[in-house]
């Protein structure tokens, strides 16, 4: 089976959260983290708990743990079997603070805008 394309959300300034995101993390977390959107590129839409989770309105998140540190990183899906890695985030509480939601949201239609999809 063909594997996924994944792609990393850059901004207007080329900057790409989720690598910084990556590069600021301890190197275990790092390693979990690679891991798992390895995971995410051979499995697509099929990667499951407790990899990966859809959130809200097409926004998943793959999830990390690394001692008593939880990562996630948000993503999303697009038509050519791609898959565009938005933002990360340590996680201090239970739910998915909206605002990263949102900034996945928000990155996901400048995305899609600057793609003319």
């Amino acid at each position: 089976m063909q594997e996924f394309e994944i792609v990393f959300y850059d901004k207007p300034d080329g900057s790409e959260p989720v690598k910084e995101f990556l590069l600021s993390v301890d190197d275990k977390m790092r390693a979990r983290l690679l891991r798992t959107i390895d995971l995410l590129a051979k499995n697509g839409t099929e990667l499951r708990m407790p990899y990966s989770e859809h959130l809200v309105d097409g926004i998943f998140e793959i999830r990390a743990k690394s001692g008593s540190n939880i990562s996630r990183v948000l993503y999303f899906f697009v038509i050519g079997r791609k898959i565009v890695l938005t933002n990360g985030f340590v996680k201090k509480t239970q739910k998915t603070p909206k605002n990263e939601i949102d900034l996945a949201k928000k990155y996901r239609n400048e995305f899609l805008n600057r793609e003319g999809k």
